[in-house]
């Protein structure tokens, strides 16, 4: 019997040996605790300005930490992260598949950002040093990350976002497998209950292609 070549890598069990149900409830409760104290640090930014504001001679640059359009912004995120998050939790909790699938795509574009920043980097290696000049001259380890030698510094670089990109897509394979599981263990009781109930196939009159005439359909199969 053929089978598709995804199939190797559907399991039901994801780390630490529990079920992939039980992983995606798991992974989006803590999705929705992270972007819970995230949306509660940014409302507490919008309330007290003044506690997380920074002007630009503390940056060292040209530029504000955060204004109030880019907080508004982050806030909007933050509250479309926990709508999805807690709809993933749902759906995994109550057996609906269809629930899971925006936490899915999230994980998806995630994981294409970080490619693109890993190719970015592996294109462009100066970027890496244009962005530590920029960064402020308070911040911590400034001097001691920019004496590295570049080519060091690219090759840590890559080797933190390529631990990073194999620990998300592990992850994304958990999400999938289970929205499988869930799908799969739906369509199976929808065929035990038509096939446990009597149903009746009536079938409309056909044209005989021998004889050119109409004739009558054939008794409806009854199943037992």
């Amino acid at each position: 019997m053929l089978s598709s070549p995804w199939a190797r890598f559907y399991s039901n069990s994801c780390c630490l040996c529990c079920h992939v149900r039980t992983g995606t409830i798991i992974l989006g409760i803590w999705y929705l605790i992270i972007n819970s104290v995230v949306l509660l640090i940014l409302l507490s930014a919008l309330t007290d300005p003044d506690q997380y504001h920074l002007t630009s001679a503390e940056l060292g640059g040209e530029f504000e930490f955060m204004d109030d359009a880019n907080m508004c912004i982050a806030t909007a995120i933050s509250l479309l992260m926990i709508l999805i998050c807690a709809m993933a939790t749902y759906g995994a909790y109550k057996q609906h598949a269809a629930w899971i699938i925006p936490f899915f795509c999230y994980q998806i574009f995630d994981f294409a950002l970080n490619t693109l920043v890993a190719i970015s980097v592996l294109v462009y290696p100066s970027t890496i040093q244009d962005y530590l000049r920029q960064l402020p001259n308070n911040f911590p380890y400034k001097e001691e990350i920019m004496s590295v030698n570049p080519t060091c510094l690219v090759v840590i670089i890559l080797l933190f976002i390529s631990i990073i990109l194999a620990f998300k897509g592990y992850l994304i394979s958990c999400v999938w497998n289970c929205y499988r599981y869930i799908n799969s263990r739906n369509n199976s009781d929808v065929l035990v209950y038509i096939t446990t109930n009597d149903t009746a196939v009536l079938l409309p009159p056909y044209d005989d292609p021998v004889n050119g005439a109409a004739k009558d359909p054939p008794p409806p199969y009854v199943s037992a």
